[in-house]
């Protein structure tokens, strides 16, 4: 059964890419009991990026602690592989609730979006900092959830790429002016002290791995990462509203 998509203002998705891969189950316990509202998973493929990482069988083991007061909690893929099209039935299966996928690891982006949600699955498409805003040019009106690269993909525990926060407020204005509730998820980088700036760029998703992980106190870090971010966004909201620009 896939759950219900929580909706609060602003979700906190801990990457488990920083976690302790030894007690994996534990950590997805522990970081949902501290306050997560989505667990982010990242699949990395030593070709499209150059590291390794995890597969389904991964994600099958861990869906059973993915649960908070007996109901699913969402589990997020991000698809770092090329090609694409063949690992996506594989974690729809081992329970997937949102697949992201790189534009450039797809021969055809409409029909990866369509295979994605033909599985019952929510469909994301991932822009690197580099990947140009075009891509979301026929596709936008069919995503579940845009997820913007601060980062180079590849590797955890990288600087934050300030440059990217242009690039979220003309998705965000993209976004809002579909009508749609498609979450704006940001991955790299974000931490408490760069929340808040993620948020007024019009950020409702964030991405937290070594800033959840590393310190050990996990409610503490998601709450400050929370809160900074809410704050942003909050304040962008009470702004008035802007124009928008050619994105």
């Amino acid at each position: 059964m896939n759950p219900a998509m929580p909706h609060p203002e602003m979700r906190i998705a801990p990457s488990l890419l920083s976690a302790d891969f030894a007690r994996l189950g534990e950590e997805v316990t522990a970081v949902i009991e501290a306050g997560a509202d989505v667990i982010h998973f990242d699949v990395m493929d030593n070709h499209y990026v150059p590291n390794l990482t995890v597969g389904p069988l991964v994600c099958q083991a861990i869906k059973p602690y993915a649960v908070k007061n007996g109901q699913p909690v969402p589990i997020d893929v991000h698809l770092m592989v090329k090609p694409v099209d063949a690992l996506i039935p594989m974690f729809a299966q081992a329970g997937a609730s949102i697949i992201s996928f790189h534009p450039e690891a797809s021969e055809h982006i409409d029909r990866t979006i369509q295979l994605i949600k033909s599985l019952g699955v929510k469909a994301g498409l991932v822009l690197n900092p580099a990947t140009p805003l075009s891509c979301l040019d026929h596709v936008l009106e069919q995503l579940d959830l845009v997820l913007l690269m601060s980062v180079n993909p590849g590797y955890g525990g990288q600087s934050f790429i300030e440059h990217v926060l242009p690039k979220i407020d003309a998705v965000r204005r993209r976004i809002d002016a579909t009508g749609r509730d498609i979450w704006l998820e940001v991955d790299g980088g974000v931490k408490a002290d760069n929340a808040q700036r993620v948020g007024s760029a019009g950020a409702d998703t964030l991405v937290a791995g070594s800033a959840v992980f590393s310190g050990g106190r996990y409610q503490e870090s998601i709450e400050a990462i929370r809160s900074n971010a809410l704050a942003g966004l909050r304040s962008r909201r009470a702004q008035p509203e802007r124009l928008p620009d050619d994105a």
